[in-house]
């Protein structure tokens, strides 16, 4: 009879211990769905000041109010409220600048696309203007395929695409649609 009294009592406990399982163990199947996404890591910062530099010299400085850095398939630097970029020659020299309205730096590609009221001058007075413009920092060369105006040395060129150095002052121009250029006097003697 006790042994009988014995098995009863395991069957009851086995009864109660699934039964607080199954109901300990009830899962929404959104939140198991969920643990599978990935979810990008992202970061924010106010009032940003970057250093580019190489072989120990400083390339570059970058300021910005805000940036957002993304971590996902592709990680970048987004900078959504403009940013101003100044570039040094080999002596440490500012021998140009750069301001953007919007910017998005993917660095593994370590190129940057800038957007929106792009301005790039030099310190000779040469400015160009586009709303899109990419930056390959490898290469330290600019260019587009879109819509450019620059004021050169008393020249004004309106074209479709360019490719710059970064000093801005090797310039090579596409689909030119107008111009105004300087001509130097003539050599010629008069009749």
């Amino acid at each position: 009879m006790v042994n009988l009294n014995n098995k009863i009592l395991q069957i009851k406990a086995a009864i109660i211990i699934c039964c607080i399982m199954m109901c300990g163990c009830s899962n929404n199947v959104q939140e198991v769905r969920d643990l599978g996404i990935h979810k990008a890591g992202k970061e924010e910062a106010n009032n940003v000041t970057a250093y580019m530099s190489e072989g120990g010299k400083q390339k570059a400085k970058l300021t910005s109010p805000y940036m957002q850095h993304v971590t996902q398939d592709t990680a970048k630097m987004i900078f959504p409220k403009s940013l101003h970029v100044e570039f040094y020659d080999s002596t440490g020299k500012v021998e140009s600048r750069l301001f953007a309205k919007f910017a998005i730096n993917y660095e593994n590609l370590r190129k940057v696309l800038l957007q929106d009221s792009v301005l790039v001058y030099n310190m000779t007075g040469d400015t160009m203007r586009t709303n899109e413009l990419w930056w390959d920092q490898n290469k330290q060369l600019f260019y587009t395929d879109k819509k450019v105006h620059t004021k050169q040395q008393g020249n004004d060129i309106y074209s479709v695409g360019m490719t710059s150095d970064q000093a801005f002052k090797n310039i090579h121009f596409f689909q030119i649609s107008r111009s105004t250029l300087l001509v130097a006097d003539s050599t010629m003697p008069a009749k």
